[in-house]
């Protein structure tokens, strides 16, 4: 297991102004989350059940897991309920959530904004946000879990990387030990892994929306392939 700490960016011209707001952004949203709770939280997440549905679920529902009954907290969403979608894309499940997510996105965000340019980035960002809540609502369209996290944004963050700088060193952390591993390896690792993550879950369940985390990537993918062919830039 690794963790990234850094990549090699000396190619970049722009200071990446935007991928900074997003963290800021997704900082402040961490702190209304843990000033206002369950509550904000139970408004404001994606549910699938109510993008399929066009509707708001306000009252605590009930699923059997394991044989165990969970409720699950609903809340009064916004108007329309669709904007959930794009809500969500900033609240996150836990302090590891939050810090492991922005991680990402600030060492390998930079460069794609530099590419893309600012404004281009900021919109590529919320279509890959959005593309993974879609891949998760098509997959589950009648659960009614929330789903919170800039994991999908990201995870299209990372498929533009992938296809533009597959060579580019990324340093990682390795125990206790520093090293450099050419970012195909690293965000090919982490693909898989959401690969297997999703048939796990299509088997067993679980509380990590994987579905969500690939049609992100794939989106960041078939993005970073048009921007090779510079019809992005």
């Amino acid at each position: 297991m690794f963790i990234p700490i850094g990549d090699d960016n000396t190619r970049r011209r722009r200071f990446p102004f935007i991928v900074w707001g997003l963290v800021a952004l997704n900082a402040f949203v961490w702190y209304l989350q843990l000033k206002f709770g369950e509550p904000f939280m139970a408004s404001y997440a994606a549910v699938p059940f109510e993008l399929s549905h066009g509707t708001d679920l306000t009252t605590p529902q009930y699923l059997n897991i394991r044989g165990e009954r969970l409720e699950i907290p609903q809340g009064y969403g916004p108007s329309p309920i669709y904007l959930t979608a794009l809500y969500s894309m900033f609240m996150h499940g836990s302090w590891m959530h939050i810090i492991g997510n922005m991680i990402y996105l600030l060492i390998f965000g930079d460069q794609i904004e530099d590419e893309l340019g600012h404004l281009k980035f900021l919109v590529f960002y919320i279509f890959a946000g959005l593309a993974a809540a879609v891949s998760q609502v098509i997959t589950e369209p009648n659960s009614v879990i929330p789903c919170v996290g800039a994991s999908g944004a990201i995870a299209g963050v990372l498929g533009a990387y992938l296809v533009l700088h597959p060579a580019n060193r990324v340093r990682v952390l390795v125990y206790t030990r520093v090293t450099n591993i050419p970012a195909v390896l690293v965000l090919g690792f982490w693909g898989v892994a959401q690969f297997l993550g999703q048939a796990s879950a299509a088997q067993e369940g679980g509380g990590v929306a994987y579905m969500a985390h690939i049609g992100g990537l794939i989106a960041g993918l078939i993005v970073g392939c048009f921007m090779r062919m510079r019809v992005f830039r």
